[in-house]
């Protein structure tokens, strides 16, 4: 049979494997599967490929169009799921497997996808955060923006997610507007290539915005300046050995990190055996050792339960451990598939080994077990280990067996508990079951500065909750210490990685161009007739409408108090009024105002504007008595379509009173027809 070659596509050309190629053996047989690897690559090239090709073209794109981009890419993908099933299975992977890297990562790109439209502006500038008034007339400010950097991403990932780990890196960077090289590990590098030859078959991606290496970078990290990133996913040592590279050093590139972890679970002190708590509890553990086979970055490494309910815990686990089926991934009644190679099989039980000199194992016999699968294929058990003196331990908190091998110990009070957490020295996650909201409380206190995510889960979030090893697109994930120091996903925050923050300070028109958003005290524009009468398309930003003014009377006052039922002794007690210190006496209530201003602004009949989705930053800055006058400026502020029927327009929405004083302002949503 001859082997599988699993090419690298570099500055626009597939480039089957050559000089230097290595061959990947299938984790199921043991034998010979593919080859992949040219060390001739042109690294140069790829990377002015990607800078000059790849990034002004994704520059061009506005977020939205970006988003876009993902959403028919996650399609596509989709759409070849069963051929990207099919070849995963030779990584060990069984189907649930599957689900999770496959699915997992299509439905990343999708969130992405969503976020892009939903939470960031059909623009080329995301505005971080609100205007900064740096002069006491409002003609110096500052705004925090941020944009595309101007290099290349590299990421580099791990072989247990070959589709997931490739996907959650790439949404955000394609998203930010920086073309990608991804340089999957070699063991799985050949389920990567055919979700990556699906995406560019497809023609959706620019030319340059993605790039593969099949096998090593060579010295292209010698090559990076500080337009660029390195995203990497795998070893502490390897994170370690390429933090150091010179280049990256001297040109403070930026290096995210996602490394080696020791995640704990923890068994609250409520949680005791009969309890929905502690079935959970042991539900998820024996879920986390065995989902890959254990081979998670997330997976729970340390079970961390009460000193009372340690017996408890192995006998209810080693039960559910005991009907898991191992073997051959490709049949329907596998539990359990194999480590990825015979390679990383060796280095699993020398962890283990390690681990057991601190430890004893309580189930899993690495030399006896049911196996249904060859024998030559990179199969182990579940292996449970129970450490009786974890204060006295090293190897249990510093080691790593990265398969379906973790540690039960016990823990005499919650302060313990949470200091056997912090031994593990920085994780990816640590997850809490109980149902006691103090316990919760004190163990987020007491780790989270250990912690990248805290997962709480009991009885009333269990049905719908996605597990302790799940990270979620709309979450970071990351950790510190051991864990990496690094941080991905976590919806818009994941997309800033990819972009330079940058203050710009100025007058209100030059920053209303910059953003895109007009700014108050940016020049208005006058439309030839009333906004409501015009379409989304023929709006534009910075179009004010200045209204006649409507005074206020006491009839209105009280006429809106029994109408509404709000007689709040402020709008009808001129004693209780004139105590307060807030107030001159009665004074007109707020949403009376804000419906009076409506009044003043709507064109009633039917037109573009189809709904009125809400206002946000509403705030009231001065009182309104009977006899004031109100009257209303209504800007165009932002836009943002939505899709091929209507788009969000966001309107600036001030009042004053007759002596042009600001009396309350806010941000009215309405959605108009395109």
């Amino acid at each position: 049979m001859s082997l599988h070659q699993i090419s690298s596509f570099a500055a626009g050309t597939w480039v089957a494997p050559g000089e230097g190629a290595r061959t990947i053996a299938s984790a199921i047989t043991g034998a010979p599967f593919a080859s992949a690897g040219n060390a001739a690559l042109d690294v140069q090239a790829m990377l002015d490929f990607a800078r000059n090709t790849g990034g002004p073209a994704l520059r061009k794109l506005t977020f939205h169009d970006r988003a876009r981009m993902l959403k028919a890419l996650s399609q596509e993908l989709s759409a070849h799921k069963q051929a990207l099933y099919d070849l995963s299975f030779e990584t060990g992977a069984t189907q649930k497997d599957h689900l999770i890297d496959i699915d997992g990562g299509i439905g990343t790109m999708f969130v992405f996808a969503s976020k892009g439209r939903r939470e960031m502006p059909d623009a080329q500038v995301y505005l971080d955060g609100e205007i900064e008034q740096l002069s006491r007339n409002g003609t110096f400010l500052g705004q925090h923006i941020c944009t595309p950097l101007l290099g290349v991403a590299i990421h580099i990932n791990a072989f247990n997610f070959p589709v997931w780990g490739m996907l959650e890196k790439l949404a955000p960077t394609l998203l930010a507007g920086v073309p990608a090289i991804v340089k999957p590990a070699t063991n799985s590098c050949y389920v990567t290539e055919l979700a990556v030859r699906i995406m560019l078959d497809s023609g959706i991606l620019p030319a340059g915005a993605l790039q593969l290496v099949s096998g090593g970078l060579g010295d292209m990290l010698n090559h990076l300046g500080c337009q660029d990133v390195v995203s990497f996913t795998g070893s502490a040592n390897t994170a370690l050995s390429l933090r150091q590279t010179p280049a990256i050093q001297q040109n403070s590139v930026r290096f995210v990190a996602e490394q080696d972890s020791l995640n704990a679970s923890i068994l609250g002190p409520d949680a005791v055996p009969g309890t929905p708590e502690f079935d959970l509890f042991v539900k998820e553990v024996a879920r986390e050792m065995t989902t890959k086979a254990g081979q998670k970055c997330t997976a729970i490494r340390r079970i961390i339960a009460p000193e009372a309910q340690v017996n408890a815990v192995i006998d209810a686990l080693s039960d559910r451990l005991a009907k898991i089926t191992i073997g051959d991934p490709r049949q329907e009644t596998t539990r359990m598939g194999a480590l990825v190679s015979n390679g990383q099989k060796a280095d699993v039980l020398e962890k283990a080994n390690l681990i057991g000199q601190e430890a004893e194992r309580v189930f899993g016999n690495p030399d006896a077990f049911d196996l249904h699968g060859p024998e030559t294929g990179a199969f182990v058990p579940p292996m449970l280990f129970h450490c009786a003196d974890p204060d006295n331990a090293q190897r249990v908190h510093d080691t790593e067996a990265f398969g379906p091998v973790s540690t039960l110990m016990g823990y005499r009070d919650l302060d313990h508990a949470v200091a056997l957490v912090n031994r593990g020295q920085g994780s990816l996650v640590t997850s809490l079951i109980t149902h006691d909201t103090d316990v919760a409380r004190d163990v987020v206190m007491g780790s989270a500065a250990y912690n990248g995510r805290i997962y709480i889960n009991d009885r009333d979030s269990m049905a719908e909750s996605t597990g302790h090893g799940s990270p979620l697109p709309h979450m970071v994930h990351g950790g510190p210490g051991r864990a990496g120091g690094g941080e991905e996903m976590g919806g818009v925050r994941g997309v800033k990685h990819y972009m330079q923050r940058t203050a710009i300070q100025g007058s209100p028109r030059m920053l209303s161009r910059i953003g895109t958003k007009w700014v108050p005290g940016a020049p208005e524009i006058k439309g030839p007739t009333h906004p409501f009468t015009r379409k989304f398309g023929e709006l534009q930003v910075g179009e004010t409408l200045h209204t006649a003014p409507r005074m206020i009377t006491l009839d209105d006052i009280e006429h809106f108090a029994n109408f509404t039922g709000d007689t709040f002794y402020a709008h009808m007690d001129d004693d209780a009024a004139a105590r307060n210190p807030f107030f001159p006496g009665r004074v007109a209530h707020g949403y009376l105002l804000l419906s009076f201003a409506a009044g003043l602004f709507v064109e009633p009949n039917e037109g573009p504007v189809l709904a009125n989705t809400g206002l946000d930053g509403l705030r009231f800055m001065k009182p309104v008595v009977a006899g004031d006058s109100i009257k209303v400026r209504l800007t165009v502020k932002q836009k943002t379509p939505r899709n091929d029927d209507y788009g969000e327009v966001r309107w600036h929405v001030s009042l004053t009173n007759q002596d042009d004083e600001p009396v309350a302002e806010y941000e009215l949503l309405t959605m108009n027809a395109r």
